[in-house]
């Protein structure tokens, strides 16, 4: 195991709340369903900037890959399930097997060509733990710029503009001031 997926781990079995809720989301969402985005970029971020963790995450992105079930009832249904098992009214499960129709993208192969589709690099993270609480990761582009606090467009997300309108909307520097944000192939 690479020595940043050990670490992630280390951070993620860390925090009771996430921990459960990956348990929770085992239960709930049967496909192999991954707890993504924001909600694991953030929580690195608190850590990394000696931050209790706050809970910066307006909606918990919950996502699967399923070409067999297409349709959003599904999502919705499992949605419910998991505000009604935890009273956060911020779950939103995605079915990346329909995503592409969304982002006027060819069809996605996998969950992880759909998050390699993603905006930024670090937000391209998804964590799910297994029956035996193992921790596993969809990461496409590693974790190296999520643990190098590094923000960086996705090089297959093409859309320039919206990328930038999205992280100055964001404000993430405001949050996360060691964030270096960085252009394309920039290291």
């Amino acid at each position: 195991m690479k020595m940043q997926e050990q670490r992630l781990i280390s951070l993620i079995e860390a925090n009771p709340r996430l921990m459960a809720d990956l348990r929770l989301v085992r239960e709930i969402v049967p496909e192999e369903a991954y707890i993504s985005a924001g909600y694991i970029r953030n929580y690195a971020w608190d850590v990394l900037h000696g931050y209790d963790a706050r809970d910066k995450h307006t909606d918990i992105d919950v996502v699967y890959y399923n070409r067999d079930q297409l349709g959003e009832e599904r999502d919705l249904a499992y949605e419910q399930r998991l505000i009604q098992a935890t009273g956060r009214p911020s779950w939103s499960v995605k079915n990346q097997a329909r995503m592409h129709l969304r982002n006027d993208d060819a069809p996605y192969d996998s969950l992880e060509d759909a998050l390699s589709r993603w905006p930024e690099t670090a937000t391209a993270i998804g964590a799910r733990i297994d029956e035996e609480d193992r921790i596993h990761f969809c990461a496409p582009y590693g974790l190296e710029d999520l643990f190098a606090l590094k923000l960086r467009q996705s090089p297959l997300f093409l859309n320039r503009d919206y990328y930038r309108q999205r992280v100055s909307s964001k404000n993430w520097r405001a949050d996360w001031p060691l964030l270096q944000e960085l252009e394309g192939g920039e290291s």
